[in-house]
């Protein structure tokens, strides 16, 4: 299992283990975690589960491919550097301890 820290916009933190080969979106539905709204389920077809994902991990991880990156425009609280669509994130050890900042809105 992979240790995950969500901190929502009032700054409430919530730590989850997470099962390694789910996208970061799904371990956010299945555990409860509020603010990431996903509304195509996955397909990157919207930016309803945009995040930020602290700059040690995105070292790590790698930033957001070319698709998610235009995708990313859309996103209803403005982009940063370290901007991710969580759908397109895949839970692996890469990600232990990753910081996940949910932004204000999703809409």
């Amino acid at each position: 299992m992979v240790q995950l820290h969500f901190i929502q916009p009032d700054g409430t933190r919530t730590s989850i283990e997470a099962e390694p080969g789910r996208s970061v979106m799904e371990v956010v539905q299945s555990n409860g975690i509020a603010g990431i709204v996903a509304e195509c389920g996955g397909s990157m077809a919207c930016a309803t589960c945009h995040a930020f994902i602290d700059e040690a991990t995105i070292e790590k991880i790698g930033r957001s491919s070319d698709m998610e990156d235009e995708m990313l425009d859309f996103a209803a609280t403005p982009r940063r550097d370290n901007s991710r669509l969580t759908c397109q994130v895949t839970v692996t050890d890469a990600l232990e301890g990753a910081e996940i900042e949910i932004p204000a809105e999703q809409h």
